[in-house]
């Protein structure tokens, strides 16, 4: 991984054309990213696309980075952001079915946070939620980031994102069926 001050460096040389610290970002960010997206969006290729977006806005906007944040935060809330965008694009078009299967957990995963991840009911649990609790949790829970690292990307207080998360797992525990701290 890159040592976060270089990354800075990079932007700096992508804004002058340099596709090599170009892709010396992405290489950094582009699973992370993807991993979002696919658990804000639940499908695989419209996370594909998002994450392609997210890249084709980095790419663009390059110069616009302030260094307010971490590079992979700004990327981060682009990618949010961009998920937001697809969202809403779907709500004004008929939506689309389903597919009728989801990959089954691996039993043999390490990490319970994992493999729990990928099992349809939790799948199906989190794309209940709304979006606003869904990308708190997703981005604490499965991502593991930081709390301020979340408000930042997400552009909201930490206080807000607190709430959001501890909302969204109850909600997330209804849909699962698991009323034990009601």
């Amino acid at each position: 991984m890159t040592v976060p001050g270089n990354e800075a460096e990079l932007l700096t040389r992508v804004v002058s054309g340099d596709r090599e610290a170009f892709d010396a970002v992405m290489r950094v960010h582009q699973d992370r990213v993807f991993s979002v997206c696919f658990r804000i969006l639940g499908d695989r290729e419209k996370a594909l696309d998002a994450t392609q977006d997210t890249f084709l806005t980095v790419f663009r906007k390059a110069g616009q980075f302030q260094g307010r944040s971490a590079v992979g935060t700004w990327i981060y809330r682009i990618a949010v952001n961009t998920c937001y965008d697809q969202l809403r694009r779907a709500q004004r078009r008929p939506s689309e079915s389903l597919p009728d299967h989801v990959a089954l957990s691996d039993p043999s995963a390490e990490e319970a946070i994992e493999s729990a991840a990928v099992r349809p009911e939790i799948e199906l649990a989190l794309a209940q939620l709304p979006a606003d609790f869904r990308n708190a949790v997703v981005l604490s829970d499965l991502e593991g980031l930081p709390l301020p690292e979340i408000a930042e990307i997400l552009g909201v207080p930490v206080g807000t994102v607190k709430s959001r998360v501890f909302r969204g797992r109850r909600l997330l525990a209804n849909h699962l069926g698991n009323q034990n701290d009601q």
